[in-house]
């Protein structure tokens, strides 16, 4: 089983937490069966299968830190290996603590360490969300892996982050950097940088279809893992 000291499981279709299809439109339900989650030969396995639950034609699963581990700066990584195919939206991500549910999203910030489309297996993106550049307007930068790919072995994803800065990093190749006056000169001076706020904490998750990445299709194949090596964070 996954390690409770530290992560918990999100059950359901994101109704209950006020944000049906979790914000994106998806099409998976959320479980903490063992045939969605689970630790195996050392390896955290998130598994998306085609069933129905919940109203849903999908099941996966989403683990997340809130409460038991956040921490504001310093490195945090992840080694995964992803699915493969139309529809699958992997994501290592972490969010602001929203002090007792009285802060809601963006304001309390996001940062997505690793995003992953699953038609798109040669390529990976890191993004920040907040007030004024959240959602559509997200600012973000996708890396491409050359002769490899990210549903083949498992790659290294992370950030450094420090006061007015991230830096995105994968397999500990810096491929962008994001300050403050990115923000002002993305949105115009129009928002500002939030990362600097509060501690933010963990999340893992398999989604299935939604905005983005879109649904799968015909050749899509179920199920299908996304596979954790480990999830590590330095001071």
């Amino acid at each position: 089983p996954i390690d409770t000291t530290k992560w918990v499981a999100e059950i359901g279709d994101g109704s209950a937490q006020g944000i049906p299809g979790w914000g994106n439109n998806e099409l998976q339900y959320y479980t903490d069966d063992l045939s969605n989650l689970k630790v195996e030969n050392g390896l955290l396995v998130i598994t998306a299968k085609e069933e129905s639950v919940g109203g849903k034609n999908y099941t996966s699963a989403r683990i997340k830190t809130e409460g038991l581990f956040q921490q504001k700066y310093g490195r945090f990584e992840a080694r995964i290996r992803m699915p493969l195919g139309k529809g699958y939206f992997p994501a290592f991500w972490m969010l602001g603590d929203d002090n007792g549910g009285t802060e809601i999203w963006p304001n309390i910030g996001e940062i997505d360490i690793m995003e992953y489309k699953g038609d798109a297996p040669t390529e990976a993106f890191g993004t920040i969300h907040g007030p004024g550049y959240s959602g559509g307007e997200s600012i973000s930068k996708s890396y491409q892996l050359e002769n490899d790919r990210f549903d083949t072995g498992f790659h290294k994803f992370g950030i450094e982050w420090g006061p007015s800065y991230i830096n995105f990093y994968i397999d500990d190749k810096l491929y962008n950097q994001l300050t403050p006056e990115d923000v002002a000169e993305e949105t115009d001076n129009t928002a500002s940088w939030i990362f600097d706020d509060r501690e933010m904490y963990l999340i893992l998750n398999l989604a299935v279809g939604g905005n983005l990445p879109g649904s799968p299709n015909a050749d899509t194949q179920f199920p299908q893992s996304l596979y954790v090596d480990y999830v590590r964070v330095y001071n």
